[in-house]
């Protein structure tokens, strides 16, 4: 039986909404609580919508809800991840995919879009105005008609030809193993910024084509059938995440003590080969004096000098070479 790992410790900040700007999450959530109603779970109506809160991200985006106590929520509501080998045409629609969830509003019995009335209100001054000015009425009325349907109807048809390039997954465990897998993307994400190691940005494109294949699967799939697979996923994002934390440690304040662990105690060496070590003096001092052989007691007693600059030996030079005897200069 394959054993879940569970994610570092040091991650545990990402699970949660807006993990590294909490500040966001406060402003946007007062914002919702003031312009929509929030969903209490109990005593509300059967066709009551939590109220959503988005948030972006590189690789696609988030939709948490708004517990009423004014607690955070545990998980997400809504995951989507984008493709990453995306088009131009593709990033386009994929922002408009990313858009702020539509917060309906009613009127009356029916429900519709800020959005539309906000154009249907426009639509009106502006009709108006057109048949002040003389224009006919037969072109007034289709386009007055014709401007809220296109507000209302229109992102809904544009949606899914969007999210053709993106995986949105809703259940609540598919959720919550996403939401594990995000955090670790995000700590990616984290050393890319502060590193220009090609490492570090490999491992955030391996990230989000984990990301994207993960929630495929999760897709077609539920869970437990696959819960082998999943857990594999997880442990090769665990392992890039420690590694890129490896990699960007030193640029966090610790420089010296990480030059010295990854150098072993040794400055780094420069763009020149090192120069060569000299012998300490006190080393040679201390050696033991060689007594000279009898050619060189010989060679002493005729007199004869030797350069100063030959008097260290290497064990890389010729043999000595024996000395010649001296000729006599006496004539018989």
């Amino acid at each position: 039986m394959t054993s879940y790992v569970p994610p570092s410790a040091g991650i545990a900040q990402q699970l949660r909404p807006f993990g590294q700007h909490p500040q966001r999450w406060e402003r946007k959530r007062s914002r919702a609580v003031r312009g929509g109603h929030v969903c209490c779970g109990f005593g509300c109506a059967a066709d009551c919508e939590p109220v959503l809160i988005r948030e972006r991200t590189g690789w696609g985006w988030v939709d948490w809800t708004i517990p009423a106590d004014g607690s955070l929520p545990e998980q997400p509501h809504r995951v989507a991840v984008f493709t990453p080998i995306a088009t131009r045409s593709q990033r386009i629609s994929l922002r408009w995919l990313a858009r702020r969830p539509a917060h309906r509003i009613r009127l009356g019995k029916v429900t519709v879009r800020p959005a539309t009335a906000v154009v249907t209100a426009l639509t009106l001054v502006a009709a108006a105005l057109a048949l002040m000015h003389g224009v006919p009425f037969s072109i007034v009325l289709p386009a007055a008609a014709l401007a809220p349907l296109l507000a209302e109807h229109l992102p809904d048809r544009l949606d899914p030809r969007a999210g053709e390039s993106a995986r949105i997954v809703e259940a609540e465990a598919a959720c919550r193993y996403l939401q594990r897998l995000a955090a670790l993307h995000a700590g990616l994400v984290q050393a890319a910024v502060s590193s220009d190691c090609y490492e570090v940005r490999r491992a955030v494109e391996i990230g989000h084509h984990q990301l994207f294949d993960t929630a495929d699967l999760l897709q077609r799939h539920d869970t437990r059938s696959v819960s082998s697979e999943l857990i594999a996923r997880e442990r090769l994002m665990l392992q890039l995440a420690v590694q890129s934390r490896q990699i960007v440690t030193p640029t966090q304040g610790d420089a010296a003590a990480s030059r010295h662990d990854r150098f072993g105690g040794q400055s780094p060496l420069g763009p020149y080969p090192p120069r060569p070590r000299q012998q300490p003096q006190s080393s040679a001092e201390h050696t033991t004096p060689v007594p000279p052989t009898k050619e060189e007691a010989n060679m002493a007693q005729d007199g004869s000098e030797q350069p100063t600059g030959e008097v260290v030996c290497s064990s890389r030079t010729s043999p000595t070479t024996r000395p010649q005897p001296r000729r006599s200069t006496h004539r018989s």
